[in-house]
């Protein structure tokens, strides 16, 4: 059963949540970076959080904020509604893979566990969202994943594209229209040590993408066994 919160002390949770996977870090700063508000909001919000019982964070200096397991379990659950969401939303409904996370940002405090449960029934219990992401399970355990950065790949080396970092609509269509997306195959054909840019071709297309580092480490890939 999902706890009852606010949808800010949620948004909080899964902000935190998604920082310290994604950086191993989750400072005051970036926190109020991502949710477009003031380090002093931020602040508050976190004495907030650490104060209640059970207490939801912790903030350790130099270690930037730390979800408690009780934190944990409500970033987990309101993660779990936005990711099927996104991928109700793209498969059931048409929306375009940049489209669905404004989207289930919206939806995603007010649905019932009914309709979470039935809209993971729909979908097949999904394992992972439309930008591969995975989804917690009804437990609220997140699946396991060992996925590659693109950044660390080398010509030569081959890919499948498993995850796309979900937080800018604008690259979303910008990848969108260069094939790189869930499941394509791509082979590194080239790599610059002074820029760090990758050249690479996907699902054989004889025309070759360059992507430069800011767009590389959002994607992630399973690397395939040299042939």
């Amino acid at each position: 059963m999902k706890t009852k919160t606010s949808d800010s002390v949620e948004d909080y949770l899964k902000t935190i949540y998604d920082l310290t996977q994604n950086y191993g870090l989750a400072t005051t700063s970036k926190i109020a970076e991502v949710l477009e508000v003031t380090p002093a909001s931020v602040s508050g919000m976190i004495k907030k959080l650490a104060s209640l019982q059970p207490a939801l964070v912790v903030y350790r200096k130099h270690r930037g904020v730390i979800l408690t397991p009780s934190g944990n379990k409500i970033a987990l659950e309101i993660i779990r509604h936005h990711r099927l969401l996104e991928l109700f939303l793209k498969e059931s409904l048409g929306f375009s893979w940049d489209e669905v996370d404004e989207e289930a940002d919206r939806l995603e405090h007010v649905i019932s566990e009914e309709m979470e449960e039935r809209i993971a029934q729909t979908l097949g219990d999904p394992v992972f969202d439309p930008h591969g992401d995975p989804i917690p399970t009804k437990d609220l355990l997140m699946p396991d994943h060992f996925f590659v950065c693109l950044n660390e790949l080398r010509p030569g080396q081959g890919a499948i594209i498993r995850r796309v970092r979900d937080t800018d609509p604008d690259l979303l269509r910008y990848l969108s229209g260069k094939g790189v997306i869930p499941d394509a195959r791509l082979i590194v054909i080239g790599y610059s040590h002074f820029d760090e840019n990758i050249e690479l071709k996907l699902n054989a297309c004889e025309e070759s993408v360059v992507l430069g580092p800011k767009i590389t480490r959002q994607i992630f890939v399973e690397v395939l066994p040299d042939e």
